[in-house]
């Protein structure tokens, strides 16, 4: 049986963001339970040179409502990311979601060769069709910067398992 592209993405990217949402609100608890400001959190590095804590969460939920727009040839709404507290990254995730969830599977499924472009800061034009868009660019994404958001808390020593990351059936 094969797998159509709307079963590939929707899905996945909304069960990535939930699960996303619930190492933050660990995260928060966390700080409140050790008596420091939350939003310490959302400034972490894990290097210098890296983007923190709060960038990586607004890129994954671009990578997600970019995703299922793009897949569905559509222009996805674009997020200021100026969120600098944790009640507003949830409501981030929520909006991304809210974006996802409105995108009818009928206008994913067939996408295979749909192609995608899109302009990026640092490499210009990117051309897809959307099989591999979805394949080699947004889901290694998505998950890359949700690991980072769970390495980030993980070092500031809030209690996170694997199951916390890829969430339970």
């Amino acid at each position: 049986m094969a797998i159509s592209m709307y079963q590939a993405s929707v899905p996945v990217f909304t069960r990535a963001l939930r699960n996303l949402r619930a190492v933050l609100q660990k995260g928060e608890a966390f700080a409140d339970e050790r008596g420091f400001a939350p939003e310490v959190l959302l400034q972490m590095r894990l290097i210098a040179d890296m983007l923190p804590l709060a960038r990586q969460i607004q890129i994954a939920t671009d990578m997600a409502k970019n995703g299922a727009c793009r897949l569905a040839g559509i222009d996805p709404p674009k997020f200021e990311d100026d969120e600098t507290t944790f009640p507003q990254m949830y409501a981030r995730i929520e909006r991304a979601i809210a974006v996802i969830e409105g995108v009818e599977a009928g206008s994913i499924d067939g996408s295979e060769a749909r192609p995608v472009s899109f302009m990026t800061r640092t490499n210009g034009e990117m051309k897809f069709d959307g099989q591999g868009y979805l394949l080699t660019f947004v889901l290694p994404n998505l998950y890359f910067h949700s690991s980072i958001t769970y390495a980030l808390l993980r070092e500031a020593g809030v209690p996170l398992g694997k199951t916390d990351f890829i969430g339970q059936r």
